[in-house]
Formats: C-alpha cells, structure tokens, sequence
C-alpha cells in the first residue's frame, strides 16, 4: 500500500471531519477505496512488487556503471541511477523529480553544514600550524618501539574533525619525516596513521557517512557516538599497529623512495604496476633540486597563511576534541537526565552535531589561529578556503538522498525490506554486506555508506536505538571494505607512498579489508550483548 496514497488519503478524511456530515465521509471513503486496495501498488508509482525489485537494481546497476565504467562523477551517476529507478518503477517524471528534489534538500540541510563545518575547522588546523604541533609534540616523546602506536593516535586525534583526503594530505609528509628521523620502515609508521584516518571516517561521527546513515535510519547519535569510539578502538589496533608489522614484511618501503612533501617521486604507473626510475635515484633528485626539508615547507604553509608561530599543543588539541566532547556530554545527559529536564535541553542543543562543530570552530579561531599570529582577516581565509574541497562531497551526499527518497517513495524501499525480513539474514550483517557490495563496485565509501543506509532504512523500523546505531556502524564498516583501483583515496595513497598497484593492494587494500571485518565482528558482539 502506497505511502503517497495514505498521506493523501489521510489528508483528505480529515478535513472532511472537519466540514463534512458522517454520510459525507462515507461517500469520500468509498471514492478512495480504489486508490487504497491495490497492496502491489507503488506509493508514486504503478509497479508490481517483482518490477519494483528489477527498478532497484537497474537503478544501483546504473549507479555503478556511469561511475566506474563511463567515469562520470558520482553525483551525475546517482542522478542517472534515480532517473532510471524511477522509469523502471512507473514513477510519472514530476513525482520522481519532487521526490528527489525532497530527498536531496533534507540530506543537505541536515549533513551539508556538518561537512562544511568540518572542513573550515581541519584547513584551519592545517595553516596555523596546529596540526603539526600535535605531531610534533607526541612523536618527540616516543621511543622506537611505540611509534606506530603514536601515528595511529596522531591520525585518530587529526581525524576526528578532517576528512580522510585532508587527513591524507597532512599527514603523508609527517609520516615520511617520521620514518626519515627515526630510520623507520614506511609501512611500520604509515598503515597505523592511515588505519586511524579510515576508522574515524567510517565509523565515528561528525564524518559525513556516518551522520548521513544516522540521518537517513533514524539512529541516535548518543549511542552511535559511543559504541562507534568501542568499535573504533580495537579496530583501530589490530588494523593499525599490529597490521603494520605484516604490512612491513610484504611491502617492505622505505622513506628515501618518497619525495620531501610525500608525493611519489617514480613516475605514474598508470595502473600497471611498473615504475620510472629507481626510488633511490629519484630521491638524490629531489633533495638536489630543492633542498628543503619538510620542516621548511610546513613553515612557508603557515608564513603563506599568515600565521607566524605554532600554537600551543594544548589548544590545538583543545580545537579538535572540543566538538566530540560536546556530543559525548549530550550522550551521557540523554542516558542518565530525564526528558525535558532544563540541564537536559541545555546538553542536548550544545552537543547537537552541527552547533558542536560550529562552537569547535569558534574556539578554533582563536585558539589556533589568533595565537599562531593570524589576524580576522587571514582567519577568514583559511576557513573558507576549506570550502571548495568539499563542494563534490556534500553534493554527493545529497544527491544519495535524493536517491534514498525516490527508493522510499516509489516503494521500492519497503518491498526490499520485506524481502530482507523474510530471507533471516542477521539486519547487521545483512547491512554490512549491501555497504560492501556497493563500495567494491564504485569504490565511494559515501556512496556506498549513503545508497546502502537507504537501501536498508526499513529494516530499522523494528529495531531498539541500541540495534539501530549498530545497524549505522556496521552499513559504515562495510563501505570500507577492500578499496581498489575504482577508489580515488587507492590512487591517492599509491601515488603520496610512492607504490606499486600491487604493492598498494597488499598494504593499503588489505588494510580496509582488515577494519571493515574487525569492525563488523565487533558490531556483532556488542549486537549480541546490548
């Protein structure tokens, strides 16, 4: 039974009740009737529910195939992938166009200003120097034998308010220089720091794709949050530190094969798994071309940002932590205060996602950017020129809610929903697989986070807040599973490492691998337990 025709029907009989006599009603019951029967009608649409299972996957297949096989971006691919969605389920054009101009509005309005917000705060981290007085700081007080555990706590803390490319690109160089100083395998000091760049992005809000699964399910951020930090932790262990050692004995690289800003010094592979000339060759090159060193090169980033100083690692750390801080607070006031309770809606608002982050920026602001001897005007600078980054990312995000609409409003949504009820799949499992199969086949992780929440989103109707933030966790474990030469960070960590393909796959690859099968073995205990 069509959700349009309720909404429509439900509409209806209540302004009758309130203008009309009883024999009225009837008479309009009885018109409605027609429109109400038919179970195997769409809620917009006319299609069966066999046709409706045939429009989901055209509309996937579509999704995947102008991404990967015409190389469209991703917002033009979901476009198509709706418009092909909602010819295959009967859709007339002006509904399917309302539905997804709907869809894509709600996911802006609600995941756009987090992105954005978490983009001007990691820029602004970036030039005044405060993300590398936080490396800085925890690299000079660890020995050896510890440093791969501090790169992974150095990715998690920088992680939390960037996304992974900005992560990448800050820390790459800092990895190389780590490696450099301490005469340290690559991998032994480069898989924990990005192990902790794609845990957080995966499984830890404020990150677009676990906010826009929280959006799209209607999960709670409180529990989300906290058990997405239980999952994390060990995820990030075994993916990290401990990974890193068998990354090292299969990809043994080291740093001279890396250019000073961490760009691949051999040339393009293009895919093909051979290099230019030798690492060691290339880096004689490149030390004799320029004859900076990293710490030179951070130092004009900040001079060319306007800042003349680092700031202190103690508001650095501040700058970072101050937004997550806020939504843990609100998470233990909606667990231990009662509703409607004064401290209660004061926790509530401060540590509601997008005004944490706006207050993180604020602070930021001043405590990384007037102490590092930025004035208003280069602060301003730098937190708009986070912006342009992200554009394509918040414009993804929300064309994968235009998306979601058409999926629910077509019908589409609940008939696999039923599908999924009946086939005894375990409902995190079976999220987690739908995440895995959409990101081997476009490489997104937020493609594959936002197509699989809204494929998934009926499941969550008969699940418990707890089951319903794992439900989150374990769609945002699947998107991170196996990335290959169809995902853009593939490339982008090939090319900053200075690797082979094949070399990349057996790091970099089998690193996603690893924390999405750890990641989804831990939702399902705490599945099991809570």
């Amino acid at each position: 039974m069509g959700r349009r025709a309720l909404t429509f029907g439900s509409c209806h009989v209540q302004r009758m009740r309130d203008g009309l006599r009883h024999s009225d009603l009837v008479n309009a019951a009885s018109a409605l009737a027609p429109l109400l029967a038919p179970a195997a009608d769409t809620a917009i649409g006319n299609a069966s529910d066999p046709q409706l299972l045939v429009a989901a996957l055209a509309g996937i297949a579509t999704v995947v195939l102008t991404i990967v096989w015409a190389k469209f971006h991703p917002l033009f691919g979901l476009i198509s992938g709706t418009a092909v969605l909602a010819a295959v389920a009967l859709v007339p054009p002006a509904d399917a166009l309302d539905s997804f101009v709907a869809g894509l509005g709600s996911t802006f309005g609600s995941v756009g200003l987090l992105i954005a917000l978490g983009a001007m705060l990691g820029k602004l981290l970036a030039d005044s120097g405060g993300a590398n007085r936080i490396v800085d700081t925890i690299v000079d007080r660890v020995g050896p034998r510890t440093l791969p555990w501090a790169m992974a706590l150095i990715a998690a803390i920088i992680g939390l308010p960037m996304f992974f490319e900005i992560g990448v690109v800050i820390l790459v160089p800092i990895v190389v220089l780590v490696a450099r100083r301490t005469h340290s395998s690559l991998m032994l000091v480069g898989i924990p720091a990005l192990a902790g760049l794609s845990v957080l992005h995966g499984l830890v809000p404020p990150h677009p794709g676990p906010i826009t699964a929280i959006d799209f399910l209607g999960a709670d951020l409180g529990y989300t949050l906290i058990f997405g930090l239980i999952v994390a932790v060990p995820t990030l262990v075994v993916a990290g530190p401990l990974f890193g050692r068998v990354a090292d004995r299969w990809v043994p690289v080291h740093a001279d094969a890396v250019a000073s800003d961490g760009h691949a010094i051999h040339g393009a592979d293009e895919g093909d798994g051979t290099s230019g000339e030798s690492g060691g060759a290339a880096a004689e090159r490149q030390r004799s071309g320029d004859g900076g060193s990293e710490e030179d090169e951070a130092a004009a980033v900040r001079a060319a940002a306007g800042a003349t100083r680092q700031p202190t690692f103690a508001l650095a750390i501040l700058s970072i932590v101050l937004p997550v801080l806020l939504m843990l607070i609100r998470a233990v006031g909606e667990l231990t205060l009662s509703e409607g309770s004064g401290t209660r809606t004061f926790l509530d608002f401060i540590g509601e996602p997008s005004f944490a982050l706006f207050i993180g920026v604020l602070v930021a602001m001043v405590a990384v950017g007037k102490t590092s001897g930025m004035n208003r005007g280069q602060i301003n600078a730098s937190l708009g020129a986070g912006l342009p980054g992200v554009a394509s990312i918040m414009l993804i995000v929300a064309a994968g809610g235009g998306f979601k609409q058409v999926l629910s409003d077509s019908g589409v949504a609940d008939v696999i929903g039923e599908l999924a009820k009946g086939s005894g799949i375990n409902v995190l499992l079976l999220g987690w697989l739908v995440a895995v199969g959409i990101r081997l086949a476009t490489g997104s992780a937020t493609v594959a986070t936002v197509t699989a929440a809204g494929i998934v989103a009926p499941l969550g109707a008969g699940l418990d807040a707890q089951h319903l933030a794992l439900l989150v966790l374990a769609i945002g474990a699947g998107s991170l599973f196996f990335s290959h030469v169809n995902d853009a960070g593939f490339w982008l960590v090939k090319e900053y490492f200075g690797l082979t393909v094949w070399q990349t796959i057996k790091s970099w690859s089998v690193m996603e691998t690893v924390i999405s099968v750890v990641a989804l073995l831990l939702v399902l205990v705490l599945g099991a337990i809570v």
